[in-house]
């Protein structure tokens, strides 16, 4: 099912349709909204409406869709932008393009078939869907119409008048009626509905009514017509309550003046229409035709009323014209006036005059051949829009910029209401008849002759007056009086500004000094502080060294303050002149900007123009009495201020601080950061150890309190001691141990391989008390190297290790308790077993391999001696001594890999030799000692 809704402009047929389809639960199609978004794509193109070839290439490019009531052009939401006045105008010539109508009337077609819709537009009924199964045409009066759109337009923030609106509408009206594709007309066999006195719930429900009537009969097999019922009220001399009683008449409710008839009835109706008089057919074309032909005519008062004057032209009627539309000319009865012939019959029969649209198209052809002539015509600003003024020219409203009011920047629009000026026109646009004006030009043709005069008298370092016209970040713009030029803001003054605004305002008259002249540009550079001397001449007469001056904090940087002593005249005093003692990290600490400060002239370099200044040399310097108050040794109190990684400052006084530096803070600790030992604000005792008043550094000491420890625990801690203590960290260079005397021991580790380093670990944890030999004393590191070795031991090797560490004062004899060695020999005897039975059962299964490695272990095997009850003599024991350190170091790490054992035997085995040996040479007696000594120590 298809329903047609067709109408004039402002009739009510979108909103109408909308709710009809809402209500009947269907689709709805509104055409004018595609035709709209069509026209829109033509603006925002840049493209001219009525350029027909134009339009026609570019429609491939536009694509229209439609979702419920939103309307998409482009994929762009466009259902607010097409209502716009700018579309209103611009969419009746595009949608009178045959190109245009063939796209769009396909397209609504296409939709139309796939569903049940409502369909609103002007030729719907007609070219669209001639068989639309219900077609409605929707009519109502111009003035209605234009209050329904101007209320529409202002809802979407436009500002026109009433009468804008309704030219705009009747401009419409005559092109959709008069275009050759599908002009705006009722279908024959549409149902008139005058919507003037109707809401749209009442318009919405005849429509419905209607349909819902005939739910099965669609609106082909049936005719509609109208009945008219109005009379017509013919009167010599109409007065207006004659013509108002007639109009009201003439609103009648449509639905009851309509009434079925047949098809023959309809047949005889057009039987009697062919009997009319020709002659008076051809007499009315005629009157017609003259009034077509020409739209503005001279007509006579007859009558001026209340709310119109009647105006008679020769017509068969009068016409009638609103009174407001003369203004404060009210014509007299008898007068002859020229109006424009708007409509020859509205839709209720009546002559449509209009005496403002008459002044229009006079007042425009006036307006054509000014622009033509490049002429002045004078016009009255009558009110303010957005983006500038609206003024009015003998009845044509034309726009007026804002940046065409006058050659300066306006401030105050509101000023300019009312007055009456002299304007160019820029652009008429016949087609929109828009008119933009300016008068600018006007004044800039006037200082053109002035402005070319005063160019060829300028010179560089000419004085001159001017007003100043615009005020910028960057400067100021000057109006010598038709030549402008800039004065900048670094030519502004000798001192420091942040704006042009805080030394002159837009209109001052100033007197400025021509500074750069481009000849070829014609650009105007001026300076205002050339006109005063430079304040850094004669500096060093106003500010001497040693002066103390005072000025203003005018820019706070990171390594001092810029003080402006006068305008141009800047000091700075650097952050290291702030404060003898303060540790001072921004300037921002002590002042502020702008502050008042007072300092001391340091130095002063007029060629580069700086002048150094200092604020601490107001004050006495601490540091010259220092070496008095504190001498090397002396212990003093201090708080500790701030800690660092390096150390601690403790302050001593007032503005007087030291640094304890962190090797100083103990002599048996290794201390990583001082917050291990010491808090901020915590009073401690300190030791003055050195005072320098060239770097103003003071070193102090908390360690040289107390007496250095490391000479007695180097004492008690020799190397192959026995040292007791808890495990405190495993770390990845070794295991950390504390031992008695508040020392640290440190089991090396770092060498190992990660393997290694397990195995060792796996033997301690955190927390576990040990028993390990010393290997070393390290007073740099303050730490006790212990024996990683014994970490490993088992219980006998431990022994054997606290034994030898005891006998202090054996030679090549070591003496180890029987009990003891009976279990190592026990040990050696299973361990020297296992290998042989593994032997036995590998010749069974490879004789070959077993006699190979039986030589190879019969090579490797040392004969057993006896050990011998005399000792060697004291020449050798003494050469041995000698020799002792240096080959015990070579094989240390063979001596690592062998078993106890093994070590003990080979102890054993040199005692042996040295007995039946006795007279050998005693080198090799000495070198057997070392072995045995060496062994000794490893077990």
């Amino acid at each position: 099912m298809i329903i047609a809704i067709d109408g004039p402009a402002g009739s009510g047929k979108t909103t109408t349709a909308r709710e009809v389809a809402r209500r009947l639960g269907i689709a709805r199609l509104d055409t004018g909204a595609m035709y709209r978004a069509i026209t829109l794509g033509v603006l925002e193109a840049g493209l001219d409406p009525q350029d027909s070839n134009a339009v026609e290439d570019l429609l491939d490019s536009l694509q229209v869709d439609m979702e419920g009531d939103r309307i998409f052009l482009n994929g762009k939401e466009v259902t607010d932008r097409i209502r716009l006045s700018d579309v209103t105008e611009a969419v009746s010539p595009v949608s009178a393009m045959k190109a245009v109508r063939e796209k769009m009337v396909s397209l609504q077609r296409e939709i139309g078939l796939k569903q049940d819709c409502v369909v609103d537009g002007r030729d719907i009924g007609t070219v669209v869907f001639p068989d639309a199964d219900y077609k409605f045409f929707l009519v109502a009066d111009t003035r209605v119409r234009a209050e329904r759109r101007l209320k529409e337009q202002a809802d979407k923030g436009e500002n026109l008048s009433l009468d804008e609106v309704t030219r705009q509408i009747e401009m419409r009206d005559r092109m959709d009626s008069s275009r050759d594709q599908s002009p705006l007309k009722k279908a024959d066999d549409a149902i008139e509905i005058n919507t003037s006195n109707l809401t749209i719930d009442q318009q919405v429900q005849r429509i419905i009514d209607k349909v819902e009537s005939n739910p099965n009969v669609t609106m082909k097999e049936s005719l509609m017509t109208e009945e008219k019922t109005v009379e017509q009220v013919e009167t010599e001399n109409p007065q207006e309550p004659v013509i108002a009683e007639a109009e009201k008449k003439s609103i009648a409710d449509p639905y009851d003046m309509i009434k079925h008839v047949t098809r023959e009835q309809v047949e005889e109706i057009s039987e009697v229409k062919e009997e009319i008089d020709e002659e008076l057919e051809t007499l009315y074309n005629r009157t017609l035709k003259k009034f077509n032909d020409d739209k503005r005519v001279m007509g006579h008062v007859i009558r001026v009323g209340e709310k119109d004057v009647v105006v008679d032209i020769g017509f068969k009627s009068e016409g009638m014209i609103p009174l407001d539309e003369f203004g404060d000319k009210i014509p007299e009865v008898g007068e002859q006036i020229e109006i424009y012939v708007d409509k020859i019959e509205d839709q209720h029969g009546q002559l449509v005059l209009s005496k403002k649209k008459a002044d229009f198209l006079k007042s425009w052809e006036v307006l054509k051949q000014k622009y033509a002539d490049n002429d002045i015509i004078e016009g009255k600003i009558i009110k303010r829009i957005k983006g500038g003024m609206v003024v009015d020219l003998n009845g044509v409203e034309a726009f007026l910029p804002g940046s065409q009011i006058d050659v300066r920047p306006i401030t105050d629009f509101d000023a300019y209401i009312g007055k009456t000026m002299d304007f160019k026109i820029v652009k008429l646009n016949e087609a929109r008849k828009n008119i933009v004006i300016s008068h600018k030009e006007i004044k800039e043709e006037a200082l053109k002759e002035k402005r070319e005069e005063l160019l060829s008298q300028i010179q560089v370092d000419q004085v001159l007056k001017g007003r100043v016209k615009n005020i910028t970040d960057f400067g100021v713009f000057v109006d010598l009086g038709g030549v402008d030029g800039l004065l900048h803001i670094t030519d502004m003054s000798w001192g420091r500004i942040n704006h042009p605004s805080e030394m002159v305002k837009v209109d001052d008259i100033i007197t400025v000094k021509v500074i750069d002249y481009d000849t070829e540009k014609q650009r105007v550079s001026l300076g205002l502080k050339q006109l005063t001397p430079h304040p850094w001449e004669e500096i060093e007469q106003r500010y001497p060294i040693g002066s103390v001056v005072k000025g203003r904090a005018v820019s706070i940087t990171n390594y001092g303050i810029f003080v402006e002593l006068e305008k141009g005249v800047e000091g700075l005093i650097h952050i290291s002149e702030l404060s003898w003692t303060q540790h001072i990290k921004h300037p921002s600490e002590l002042f502020n900007l702008n502050d008042e400060i007072e300092a001391k002239v340091l130095s002063i370099d007029s060629e580069e123009r700086k002048i150094s200044l200092g604020v601490k040399q107001l004050q006495p310097d601490p540091w010259e009495s220092i070496e008095q108050r504190y001498t090397e040794g002396m212990q003093v109190k201090g708080v500790v201020r701030n800690l660092t990684q390096f150390g601690a400052f403790v302050e001593l006084e007032e503005g007087i601080d030291g640094l304890v530096h962190v090797s100083d803070l103990s002599w048996t600790r290794k201390i990583r950061h001082p917050k291990e030992v010491l808090q901020k604000g915590q009073e401690v005792d300190v030791v003055i150890l050195e005072v320098n008043t060239d770097s103003r550094k003071i070193s102090l000491g908390i360690k040289q309190l107390e007496t250095n420890p490391w000479d007695v625990i180097e004492e008690k801690y020799k190397p192959g001691s026995m040292a007791k203590g808890e495990v405190l960290k495993i770390l990845e260079k070794g295991v950390i141990v504390q031992l008695e005397e508040n020392v640290e021991g440190l089991i090396p580790m770092g060498d190992m391989s990660k393997k290694d380093r397990k195995n060792y670990t796996k033997a301690v944890k955190v927390g576990e008390e040990v028993e390990l030999r010393v290997e070393k004393v390290d007073r740099d590191e303050r730490k006790v190297i212990l024996s990683r070795d014994d970490l490993i031991m088992n219980e006998e090797e431990k022994e054997i290790a606290k034994v030898i560490s005891s006998q202090e004062n054996a030679t090549q004899k070591i003496e180890i308790p029987e009990d003891i060695l009976n279990k190592l020999q026990t040990d050696e005897k299973s361990e020297e077993e296992k290998p042989a039975k593994k032997e036995a059962e590998s010749k069974k299964k490879s004789p070959k391999s077993a006699d190979k490695k039986t030589e190879e272990e019969s090579a490797e095997e040392v004969p057993e001696v006896e050990e011998a009850d005399e000792e060697p003599d004291a020449e050798a024991e003494g050469k041995a001594d000698k020799k002792k350190t240096s080959k015990a170091d070579k094989k240390e790490e063979e001596a690592l890999a062998e078993e106890t054992s093994e070590v003990s035997g080979e102890a054993e085995d040199s005692k042996e030799e040295a007995v039946e040996t006795g007279a050998e040479d005693t080198e090799e007696t000495a070198e057997e000692e070392a072995d045995e000594d060496n062994a000794g120590k490893k077990a």
